[in-house]
């Protein structure tokens, strides 16, 4: 940037050129790597080549890896070494090397998350408007694809479900979910005349949470949907409005019910969600399926010590494990296992006191929060580990965390120095 001398002897800095400045530009990368996570239907997608440029690029200019969120740095490795050490007990060793350089990636994307926010949390805005307009659009590409609304638009489905922009409708269906919370909190929180505009975009995502068909979408859908509800009450003071969010509870269950009626008209629609809302399929309840496999994996887990290696078991028993945790053993070993469940138990932990505090970004924290929970359950029951958003979400929870402590540190110092009157 270049200081100009006034003829008065004032400092004059000269504008950036092209009008922008360092900042503006960092906002808009940070506002196109949330944009981009909604676009991964390819690997390697945009948003992975974009990530790595842009995590090498900010570290150059000076992203602090700050000691407030040093247990998501270490964890992630250990993790990810974990998942490096079983390498050699995979009968593909490039696929397997290939998968655990993904885990590494989508560690350090957490990591890079995290030390965005704990410099400034006023940067989840950004994020946040990021995300939605990506998941919009990634919606109503997979609506499109399922209702086959232009020619080649089937391309955005799988097994007649939509998958928008992504390759599995089961993840598509979870990712959507944070946007979702995030509009319903403008509902809850802001006046409702002035906030009617996010009736649109909320009904595209329900829409097409409800059209991925993924039966953990639902889950996760409806578990942060009760946690939110449930923080917005206990956390408001104010009988008046907390007689508001009863309200404006009641109309969203009958506006979810009206929206799910006009898609169960549809014959299609309404064969689909009968097929799907089984509590049990087929493929859960047979001699190896979903929950025998717990069974046999958790006795492998204990004869291996460093793992099967990566899609190993798969491969023998013609399902993954579709169960995070014990994949965290399988694939990554008892260390990367043990280092996943304590990211995990950790994160919830430390990042639950936060949804109490009353900060500008408490919203945006309360919305994570509940989303992040809905996915450490729905582990249970899916392999996770290289879902690009929820790698975010322990990013973005540790970024909160951090700048929490780092405010509260500064209260403490600011309070010592300032002097005592006599």
């Amino acid at each position: 940037m270049t200081v100009w001398a006034a003829q008065d002897g004032r400092a004059l800095t000269a504008p950036p050129p092209f009008g922008l400045s360092v900042r503006s530009l960092g906002t808009g990368a940070l506002w196109l790597a949330a944009f981009l996570s909604a676009f991964v239907i390819e690997e390697p997608a945009p948003y992975e080549l974009y990530m790595v440029a842009l995590t090498v690029i900010w570290l150059a200019c000076g992203l602090k890896l700050r000691r407030e969120f040093a247990p998501l740095i270490v964890l992630m490795m250990v993790f990810t070494a974990g998942g490096l050490a079983s390498v050699p007990f995979a009968e593909d060793f490039g696929d397997a090397l290939m998968y655990a350089a993904v885990s590494g990636f989508l560690a350090i994307t957490a990591i890079f998350y995290a030390a965005i926010l704990s410099d400034n949390p006023e940067r989840s805005r950004i994020i946040e408007r990021g995300y939605i307009i990506g998941a919009v659009i990634a919606a109503l590409f997979g609506i499109a694809g399922y209702f086959n609304l232009f020619p080649g638009a089937e391309y955005f489905t799988r097994f007649d479900r939509a998958r928008g922009t992504f390759q599995d409708p089961n993840v598509f269906g979870p990712f959507l979910v944070l946007p979702t919370l995030l509009l319903i909190q403008r509902l809850l929180r802001g006046p409702t005349l002035r906030n009617l505009h996010v009736l649109l975009p909320l009904s595209i995502l329900l829409l097409g949470i409800f059209l991925s068909f993924s039966r953990g979408a639902w889950g996760v859908l409806l578990a942060s949907l009760m946690l939110l509800y449930t923080i917005q009450l206990v956390t408001e003071q104010n009988l008046a409005r907390r007689g508001r969010l009863i309200l404006i509870g009641m109309a969203g269950v009958f506006f979810c019910a009206l929206l799910m009626t006009v898609a169960l008209s549809f014959e299609a629609v309404s064969d689909m969600f009968s097929q799907r809302a089984r509590l049990v399929q087929d493929y859960d309840g047979g001699r190896l399926g979903r929950f025998a496999r717990y069974a046999i994996g958790f006795q492998l887990v204990m004869e291996h010590p460093l793992g099967l290696g990566a899609l190993e078991f798969g491969k023998t028993f013609g399902e993954d494990e579709h169960n995070v945790y014990l994949k965290a053993f399988t694939t990554y070993g008892w260390m990367g296992g043990i280092a996943y469940i304590v990211i995990a138990i950790w994160t919830a932990c430390a990042f639950f006191p936060l949804i109490f505090k009353s900060r500008p970004w408490t919203p945006f924290i309360q919305a994570v929060f509940a989303v992040f929970i809905a996915h450490l359950l729905l582990s249970v029951v899916i392999d996770t580990d290289h879902w690009r958003h929820l790698f975010m979400l322990y990013g973005l929870a540790w970024g909160l965390i951090a700048a929490d402590k780092l405010e509260r540190r500064n209260w403490r110092r600011s309070a010592l120095q300032t002097p005592t009157p006599v």
